[in-house]
């Protein structure tokens, strides 16, 4: 069988196409390699509370339940988006890892780690932008018995050791685990650049409400708005950490720049001695399983104009600033979905009028 769609990952990204998809005539499929819908999010650190309130977390077609105005747990999150998918009955194919897709004569050839073959006239990239994890080079000069993890590693302080812990990385991820841990250990959070806090509310109302109101959150990425903010980068979203450095519970370092050891040296030359590190330094993109030529730019990043790449039938959905600022999270993924979705459906109709002609 060939498929008018193939969605590739059953997130937050590839349920919003489904969804969009499930109102048209054409036959398509959903791709993971998770066991069940959600099991990423659960894979998460056990305390991570989105920053975002339940009012801009939901996808479309299902609000999520509860209080509107509070903030969505990790578990929250992976049982909203089961629901999600069993709401819609969209059809998922479980455990299903893609290593190899290629483009034969303009239909898509998908092979899984189940060795079983899958082809699409359509092929919706959706595998979100957490997917290979960045351990800096500097690692591999750590103390063996150093325990040392990555952020999408890290669930709870059982993992570490006694002994004084380094978070690498000044992200929302990095700044949430610092904070959580200094509640039991002596915590270090080396950042390379300074920190720029947000409340995550202002009168009452959460940040994104104000976001909403003055176009931030509507910001295109080519805009003004949207160009500066991206230079920028993301700003840590609350003040609890603020309110720990302050407070001398974790101790802000510069940029890591050496390791000897267990001997951790900053940017300004002072240096701690740690038992544990997580490294909250982000993820890379992982395409190498396209073999599809003059797709990726030399940064191994896709080629494509808000999801539409080059390639003819080939899209992605989810990528960080695809559109507008939410573009990689729950409250805008579906804005770029239904674009695509309309762009899918002209194109099919537009063939489908074409082969009957």
């Amino acid at each position: 069988m060939v498929y008018d769609v193939i969605i590739i990952g059953a997130g937050q990204a590839g349920l919003s196409m489904g969804y969009f998809l499930k109102k048209s005539h054409l036959s398509f499929l959903i791709l993971d390699k998770a066991n069940v819908v959600g099991d990423v999010w659960r894979s998460r650190y056990d305390s991570l509370t989105l920053f975002t309130t339940r009012k801009y977390s939901s996808l479309p077609g299902l609000l999520l339940d509860g209080y509107q105005d509070g903030f969505p747990s990790r578990d929250e999150i992976a049982d909203y988006l089961k629901r999600y998918a069993d709401t819609f009955s969209l059809p998922i194919k479980h455990n299903m890892e893609v290593p190899n897709m290629l483009n034969n004569q303009g239909i898509f050839e998908i092979y899984t780690n189940c060795l079983q073959q899958y082809k699409a006239k359509k092929v919706v990239v959706a595998t979100g932008p957490f997917q290979t994890p960045i351990i800096p080079s500097i690692s591999r000069e750590l103390d063996k018995s150093i325990i040392q993890l990555h952020s999408s590693e890290y669930q709870n302080i059982t993992q570490l050791q006694d002994g004084a812990v380094l978070v690498v990385g000044g992200g929302n991820s990095g700044t949430q685990i610092a904070v959580e841990l200094s509640e039991h250990k002596e915590v270090y959070l080396s950042v390379g650049q300074n920190l720029k806090f947000l409340p995550l509310k202002l009168f009452s109302k959460s940040i994104f409400w104000w976001f909403d109101k003055f176009g931030i959150l509507n910001a295109k990425k080519d805009s003004i708005i949207g160009r500066k903010l991206q230079s920028q980068g993301d700003p840590i979203f609350g003040y609890e950490l603020k309110g720990k450095i302050k407070e001398g519970n974790v101790s802000l370092k510069q940029r890591t720049t050496k390791i000897k050891d267990n001997i951790v040296f900053f940017e300004d030359n002072s240096s701690v001695i740690v038992k544990n590190i997580i490294w909250a330094t982000g993820f890379n993109f992982y395409y190498e399983w396209i073999d599809i030529p003059d797709l990726l730019d030399i940064k191994g990043n896709p080629i494509h104009e808000r999801g539409i790449t080059n390639i003819n039938g080939l899209y992605f959905l989810g990528l960080p600033w695809q559109h507008k600022r939410g573009s990689s999270l729950l409250l805008g993924v579906g804005e770029d979905a239904q674009y695509l979705f309309q762009h899918i459906l002209k194109d099919s109709e537009l063939l489908d009028s074409t082969v009957m002609e």
